[in-house]
C-alpha cells in the first residue's frame, strides 16, 4: 500500500488539531509537520519529501494561493478554508480538492482518497467506525486539558480568551469565539449572542430573550434572535 507524507499549513490551532486527528486515522497518511505560515512550509518542503499539503488560504505573511504559485514543483494540495469564493482559483492551480470548514471526516476521506486515483496509486480508504467520544485538548497555562465535546455546555467570550464550561468545571483558553464557532458548529453548537456559543442538545428551555442551560440563563442577542429561534423550533 502506498504511503504519503503530508504537512498541514494552518495558522488556526483548533483547525490544525482537527486535521491532525483526521490524518492520524488514515493509515496511508504520515504527518511530517504543522506549519503556521507559508514561509515555514517552504522550509519544510525543502527538508522533507512531501506528497500532500493541506493548505489554508488565509495565512499570515503570504496567502495560500500566492504561496502555491511560488512553488516550481508543488506537492498535491488540498485547500482547507472557510471561504467558498476561492474554489475556482484553487482548482485553476490544480488542487486535488477544496474543503470548506468545518470539515466533516467523511468529506476529508473523500478528498484524500483522490490520492489513490493518481497514476501508480494502489491504496484505498474507508471511513472507520469510531465509537470513541469526540474530544479536544485545550491549552491552559502549561497544560493541555482534555474536554469531551459532549460534556461542553456552552462557550463564553472573555475578550481575547474563551471560557469553556461543562457541568463539572470550566477552563479559560486563548481563542476567539469566532474560531470556536467555526470548529464547534459541526458538533451541533449554536451561536446565540456575540459572547455565547451553546450546545443545542444541552438547552433545557428557551424564551424570546434567553436560553436556559443547567439552571443558567444565557441571553439571546438581538441580531441572533431570528436564526436562534428558527434553529430551536425545527
Amino acid at each position: 500500500m502506498s504511503n504519503y507524507n503530508c504537512i498541514i499549513v494552518e495558522d488556526e490551532p483548533l483547525a490544525a488539531e482537527v486535521l491532525q486527528d483526521y490524518i492520524s486515522q488514515v493509515s496511508f497518511l504520515t504527518l511530517k509537520g504543522v506549519c503556521t505560515d507559508a514561509l515555514y512550509a517552504m522550509e519544510m518542503l525543502q527538508k522533507e519529501k512531501i506528497d500532500l499539503m493541506f493548505l489554508d488560504i488565509h495565512l499570515p505573511k503570504l496567502k495560500g494561493l500566492d504561496f502555491l504559485k511560488t512553488l516550481t514543483h508543488p506537492p498535491k494540495v488540498i485547500f482547507t478554508t472557510a471561504h467558498h469564493e476561492y474554489a475556482i482559483n484553487g482548482y485553476e492551480l490544480n488542487a486535488l480538492d477544496y474543503l470548506l470548514k468545518p470539515i466533516e471526516f467523511s468529506r476529508f476521506c473523500q478528498a484524500v482518497n483522490k490520492m489513490n486515483n493518481l497514476p501508480g496509486s494502489v491504496a484505498t480508504i474507508q471511513e472507520p467506525k469510531n465509537t470513541e467520544k469526540g474530544f479536544y485538548y485545550f491549552n491552559v497555562g502549561k497544560k493541555k486539558i482534555k474536554l469531551f465535546t459532549d460534556d461542553i455546555l456552552y462557550i463564553e467570550s472573555v475578550k481575547e480568551y474563551v471560557k469553556v464550561v461543562t457541568k463539572d468545571k470550566s477552563i479559560i483558553t486563548k481563542f476567539m469565539l469566532s474560531q470556536m464557532e467555526e470548529l464547534m458548529t459541526k458538533n451541533n453548537f449554536l451561536r446565540i449572542h456575540r459572547s455565547f456559543l451553546v450546545s443545542k442538545s444541552k438547552i433545557d428551555a428557551f424564551t424570546a430573550t434567553d436560553v436556559e442551560i443547567n439552571n443558567k440563563l444565557l441571553p439571546i442577542g438581538r441580531s441572533y434572535k431570528e436564526a436562534v429561534h428558527a434553529a430551536l423550533e425545527k
